[in-house]
C-alpha cells in the first residue's frame, strides 16, 4: 500500500486557516511566491505540524516565509520549497524564535505626509512599534505622488535623497511640501540598528520576494536612519508612551503615530492605549489593519478587507495600503 503524500491534504485548523487567509487575501495580487507558499502550507500536515510547535504567536506566515529565506529556502514553488524547508526546520524554528516581523517599510511615509503636511509646524514625530526608525524621517525622502487624472507631484526634500517613494493617491490632492521635523523618537520592544548588516539581512527577509522596489529602497533609507539616529526606547508602548512624549520639545506639535502595530498587542492592551492617546495633547495618527478598530468596518468598500485604515485622533480619513503604495481619502 502507497502512503498517501502529507500535503494536498484539507485541513481547517487555526493555522491552516491563518495560512489560506493569508495566501488568498494578503499575498494574492501582491506575491505569487507567498500565496502559493501559503497555499500550500495550508494543506500540508506535515508543514502545519511543525508550525504548529511554535507559540501562537510566532506562526505568522510573514515571520515563518522571511526566516525561511534567512536560512535558504529557495524562492520556488511550494513544491520546489517543501523539502528544504522541512529538511531546515530547526534552524527556521530557531529563527523565528528570536526573531519578529518588525517590517520597517519607509514607503508606508507616503500615506502618513498627506495628513502630517496639514499640521501647523514644527513637528515633533513619536512612533510606537518604531523598529529601525525608518518611517521618523518623513521629511528627508522624495515621494512622486499620482493623481486621479494621472499627474504625477514630485517633493524632494532639501538634501538630495536615494529613497524615491511612488504612491497612487485618490480623492484628494497630493500634498506639496515635506514637513518640518524638529524632534524624532521612538519606543519598540526590540528596537533595530539601522547600521547593523544582521539587522539589514532580517529586514531584507521581510521584503516579500516580488518586491523589488521595496528591496531596493531599504539600504539608502536604513542609511538616512543612521547616519542621524532618532533615540528609540525599548519597551512596551503603554509602559513608556507618557514619558517618551514627555521628552518632546515643548513649542512643537507632537505627533504620535503607528502602522500595523496595534495588531499584536493584546485587545485590552489596545484599548489602554486608546485611552492614553484620548487624554493626551498629541496629535494621533494610526495606520491600521481593520481588525485593530472592528467599528470602522462602515469605512470598508467590499473586497478590500486587505486595505489599512489611516485615521486622525480615532476619525478614519483614508483607506491605505499596507505597503504605502496607495491613499485613497475618504
Amino acid at each position: 500500500m502507497t502512503d498517501l503524500p502529507s500535503w494536498g491534504v484539507a485541513s481547517d485548523s487555526p493555522t491552516a486557516e491563518h495560512y489560506r487567509t493569508f495566501g488568498a487575501l494578503e499575498a494574492r495580487g501582491s506575491s505569487a511566491v507567498y500565496e502559493d507558499w501559503a497555499l500550500g502550507v495550508a494543506d500540508d500536515a506535515e508543514m502545519l505540524g511543525l508550525i504548529d510547535e511554535l507559540p501562537r504567536a510566532k506562526r505568522q506566515a510573514n515571520l515563518v516565509f522571511a526566516a525561511m529565506r534567512v536560512v535558504g529556502v529557495p524562492i520556488a514553488s511550494w513544491q520546489g520549497a517543501r523539502g528544504e524547508a522541512i529538511a531546515r526546520w530547526p534552524r527556521i524554528r530557531e529563527v523565528a524564535l528570536t526573531h519578529a516581523t518588525q517590517t520597517n517599510e519607509a514607503a508606508r511615509c507616503a500615506v502618513l505626509l498627506p495628513q502630517l503636511a496639514r499640521i501647523p509646524g514644527p513637528l515633533a514625530l513619536l512612533e510606537v512599534g518604531a523598529s529601525a526608525g525608518l518611517c521618523l524621517y518623513p521629511d528627508r525622502y522624495t515621494y512622486r505622488y499620482t493623481d486621479d487624472d494621472g499627474t504625477v507631484t514630485r517633493i524632494d526634500p532639501v538634501v538630495p535623497t536615494d529613497v524615491v517613494i511612488d504612491c497612487r493617491i485618490e480623492n484628494t490632492a497630493p500634498p506639496t511640501h515635506l514637513p518640518d521635523v524638529v524632534w524624532r523618537g521612538g519606543i519598540d520592544l526590540n528596537p533595530l540598528d539601522p547600521a547593523d548588516p544582521e539587522t539589514l539581512a532580517w529586514l531584507d527577509a521581510l521584503v516579500w520576494p516580488e518586491h523589488h522596489d521595496r528591496r531596493a529602497r531599504l539600504a539608502p533609507a536604513a542609511r538616512a536612519a543612521a547616519s542621524d539616529p532618532a533615540p528609540i526606547r525599548a519597551g512596551d508602548l503603554n509602559d513608556l508612551i507618557a514619558d517618551a512624549a514627555a521628552s518632546a520639545p515643548a513649542d512643537a506639535t507632537l505627533v504620535v503615530f503607528h502602522t500595523a502595530v496595534l495588531a499584536y498587542l493584546r485587545p485590552e492592551d489596545r484599548d489602554r492605549f486608546r485611552r492614553t492617546m484620548a487624554q493626551t495633547d498629541a496629535l494621533w495618527l494610526s495606520n491600521e489593519g481593520l481588525g485593530v478598530f472592528p467599528e470602522f468596518e462602515r469605512v470598508m468598500p467590499p473586497g478590500e478587507r486587505h486595505r489599512f485604515v489611516l485615521a486622525v485622533d480615532g476619525e478614519p480619513v483614508a483607506l491605505t495600503h499596507p505597503h504605502g503604495r496607495t491613499y485613497r481619502a475618504l
